[in-house]
């Protein structure tokens, strides 16, 4: 599943598409995706302008000049492409991805401006609802959410009183959108590593001082994967049809057998199930 950077690398590709734009025609070519769309879902859209798109979570918010705000999520195989009238080259320094099959276009967005934008989404695990903006924080999908990792919010000290008293390992906890939104497993285990800290290890018993390397490490290794269009997994896609470079930088992540990147250290990284999902880690210097 997309995490937090790729969900923001697809932002960043629909922003200067669909920001301050009018959708001019839209269309539902199926009555539901994970989810049933709104009964009121093509109405509510068509003539709307798009004030903002943001992201919350894993979440992409297109703010509009109405009283909804159009909620996207790109579930396991969800993505977007732009087709546009002066036929422009696709934007970044990234690999193409194959052309999708049109069979699963399920949603299209066209601006005033002749911009076309296309959901694909072959699993159909994404999900589009229209959320009152007046009251979008009380949504259940994000009354619970915890601050973004990005955020001056989230710090040592937020994770200190998330951690108190925890049995359980910093990773699961990463992982609980309530304590930080957006975070998931790949990038996780590699702010782990990189803080050199055990997954495994009881959270409650971590110091404060490891805990400020923790947050320096999950910031570090989300901006970089921002900046490098995101990781590649799956059918991930960016929104101009690009494919990210980031998942040749992952030091741990789907590494097993390999030595540890860290100078000087003479471990192997391994592999490890937990709840359910491959952890990778130093079991050298990962304490």
């Amino acid at each position: 599943m997309p995490e937090l950077p790729e969900v923001e690398t697809v932002r960043g590709g629909l922003a200067p598409v669909l920001e301050g734009q009018r959708l001019a025609r839209v269309e539902a070519r199926r009555p539901d995706l994970r989810f049933p769309l709104p009964d009121n879902f093509v109405q509510e859209l068509t003539g709307a302008r798009i004030l903002k798109l943001e992201r919350r979570a894993k979440y992409l918010l297109a703010r509009l000049d109405r009283e909804d705000t159009l909620v996207m999520h790109l579930g396991m195989s969800g993505r977007f492409e732009i087709a546009r009238p002066a036929g422009e080259a696709r934007p970044g320094n990234f690999h193409y991805a194959p052309t999708p099959d049109p069979k699963h276009a399920h949603v299209l967005f066209e601006t005033e401006a002749g911009d076309r934008v296309t959901y694909y989404d072959p699993r159909r695990f994404g999900y589009m609802a229209l959320v009152n903006t007046a009251t979008f924080d009380l949504h259940p999908w994000f009354a619970g959410l915890g601050p973004e990792p990005l955020s001056q919010a989230f710090d040592a000290a937020r994770l200190q009183h998330a951690f108190a008293g925890r049995k359980q390992g910093p990773k699961t906890l990463l992982l609980d959108q309530r304590i930080v939104a957006g975070l998931g497993n790949i990038y996780v285990c590699e702010a782990l590593h990189r803080a050199r800290i055990s997954p495994f290890r009881a959270a409650g018993r971590i110091s404060r001082s490891r805990l400020e390397r923790l947050a320096v490490a999950v910031r570090a290794v989300l901006l970089e994967a921002i900046a490098a269009g995101g990781s590649t997994l799956r059918d991930y896609a960016q929104a101009d049809g690009a494919l990210g470079y980031f998942q040749h930088s992952f030091r741990v992540y789907d590494r097993e057998g390999r030595p540890c990147p860290h100078a000087g250290c003479p471990g192997v990284i391994a592999r490890r199930l937990q709840a359910g999902r491959s952890t990778f880690y130093c079991p050298v210097c990962q304490k």
